[in-house]
């Protein structure tokens, strides 16, 4: 039997590098069917922290679905907002900050690394430093073959688990697409079912 993961980091695109502009693009469904499931089998393997960041897209999307998921696994997890820098978030549209803060105040543990405002790409590094030593495994909705700004994330997650012990999932547009397909079947199913 392999090692417990006990802290998940999971992130990955943001939205607007996926072409999603609203909350219902039908693009989110399969997104939240991806992250359920393998938030879902995550907690069946024993992860009591899911851990993610705040960035419009992947990140939130997360922490929205584990949080859904307490339902399900009462008192088996944890979810955990870690952001980059204090303030993150300011420069956003009332509503996006609205969507931001709300999230923040849903999850079990939220804090900044730096605690000073943005000043320096340094913040970001350490940010990815403060994940992956705090953090056991991470799961990327990320496609190499379609580079965005996670690919600092990935590049230092390669680096990291090339001299430690640290499994790394991407979850690719291949994989997006085939489980976009098994969405649709299970929808037809429960459709023919009713």
């Amino acid at each position: 039997m392999g090692d417990i993961v006990s802290r998940l980091w999971i992130t990955g695109y943001r939205s607007y590098e996926l072409g999603m502009f609203k909350d219902d693009d039908p693009k989110r469904k399969v997104i939240d069917y991806v992250l359920t499931n393998e938030l879902r089998q995550a907690i069946i393997n024993g992860t009591d922290w899911i851990i993610s960041g705040g960035q419009l897209g992947v990140e939130q999307w997360a922490l929205e679905a584990a949080n859904h998921l307490k339902s399900e696994y009462p008192d088996e997890f944890q979810t955990s907002m870690m952001l980059p820098f204090a303030e993150f978030g300011n420069n956003w549209n009332e509503k996006n900050q609205l969507k931001l803060q709300k999230l923040r105040q849903s999850v079990d543990f939220s804090a900044s690394v730096s605690q000073q405002p943005y000043h320096s790409p340094q913040q970001l590094r350490n940010y990815q430093e403060f994940m992956l030593n705090h953090t056991d495994q991470v799961i990327m909705i990320y496609d190499l073959d379609n580079p965005g700004k996670s690919q600092y994330d990935f590049d230092k997650i390669k680096k990291f688990a090339d001299s430690h012990p640290y499994p790394y999932r991407l979850i690719t547009f291949d994989d997006l697409q085939n489980a976009a397909d098994e969405y649709q079947e299970n929808q037809n199913n429960s459709f023919q079912d009713d």
